[in-house]
């Protein structure tokens, strides 16, 4: 297990953002580590939309607010105390989406299994998830993805933020 290398699950929304204050604030004083916030792209389904070019107008602005995120989360992290060279970004596009243009792509099974084999290949020791806010029956009846990378993740720390 790689401890000098944390892998943080964003998807834009106040629970990740929490997960990147707190690493902020673990992570910024301490000794130097890596640090990546990846995003696993979830185009919207096709099916909710009139035509074509609706569908892709929306994946195209969903993309453009999911870099804009991953920027404000490498600034938090860098206003922290983090080294410029120690903080990335990166964006897993979905292989559904029609704005597809890297060679690697998430196949949208699930998101867990995405960031626990994004942590696999990249030596990554500890993973960083916010906690989604569903209720116990909403949790029971779909699963979390928090909740799915406890269970799955083997050889790693994980870190639930709520």
């Amino acid at each position: 297990m790689n401890i000098e290398k944390i892998l943080i699950a964003f998807d834009g929304s106040e629970n990740s953002r929490r997960a990147v204050a707190y690493t902020a604030a673990m992570a910024g004083s301490g000794p130097q580590r890596l640090v990546t916030v990846a995003a696993i792209e979830r185009p919207p389904d096709r099916d909710l939309f009139p035509d074509d070019a609706s569908w892709k107008e929306e994946c195209a602005h969903r993309v453009t607010l999911i870099h804009k995120a991953l920027a404000d989360a490498r600034d938090m992290l860098l206003a922290a105390g983090l080294s410029p060279a120690w903080v990335e970004t990166r964006f897993v596009e979905s292989c559904r989406s029609p704005l597809r243009e890297s060679r690697e792509c998430s196949i949208g099974t699930s998101i867990a299994l995405e960031i626990l084999r994004l942590a696999d290949e990249g030596g990554y020791g500890t993973v960083v998830v916010g906690r989604r806010g569903v209720s116990k029956q909403e949790e029971f009846l779909f699963g979390s993805v928090s909740t799915k990378i406890i269970q799955a993740a083997k050889g790693l720390a994980v870190w639930v933020v709520a």
